[in-house]
């Protein structure tokens, strides 16, 4: 089964369903739900889902926000050691940079977003939502 670290931008399209990704990343979820996928996500992600969706669709959806994606994915540590080696990967986003090093050191096989721009310097593959849809 492939473990497979899902970007912050891609939980929000399915949470908050921003179109017109929002179809693919409900796919990508349900990929989970079906045991086809483990998901993961940085445990620094869900300070950020909560921050957008308590902006987007108040406390209470916030709060829920959060407890479903407690439920649904496994977490990957956010230590020290991500965070300085994030530091040392070139490129200007320091969030998909620590993004990249967790997934790194939790050995996914790869990351899930709708803008591989921001991960140019990972080592595993990366994929939008309808490729990985595609070889599902």
């Amino acid at each position: 089964m492939k473990q497979v670290l899902f970007d912050t931008n891609v939980v929000l399209d399915a949470l908050l369903k921003r179109s017109p990704w929002d179809a693919d990343a409900a796919a990508c979820w349900q990929a989970i739900d079906d045991g086809k996928i483990l998901g993961c996500i940085t445990a620094s992600a869900l300070t950020d889902i909560f921050y957008i969706a308590r902006k987007h669709s108040g406390l209470t959806s916030a709060f829920d926000a959060v407890r479903v994606c407690l439920d649904t994915f496994a977490i990957c540590q956010v230590d020290r050691r991500a965070l300085e080696d994030a530091l040392g990967l070139a490129g200007n986003d320091y969030e998909d940079n620590v993004q990249i090093t967790c997934a790194t050191l939790a050995n996914l096989d790869l990351i899930l977003t709708r803008d591989p721009s921001g991960f140019k310097n990972a080592t595993m593959p990366i994929l939008a939502p309808p490729a990985l849809l595609a070889q599902l």
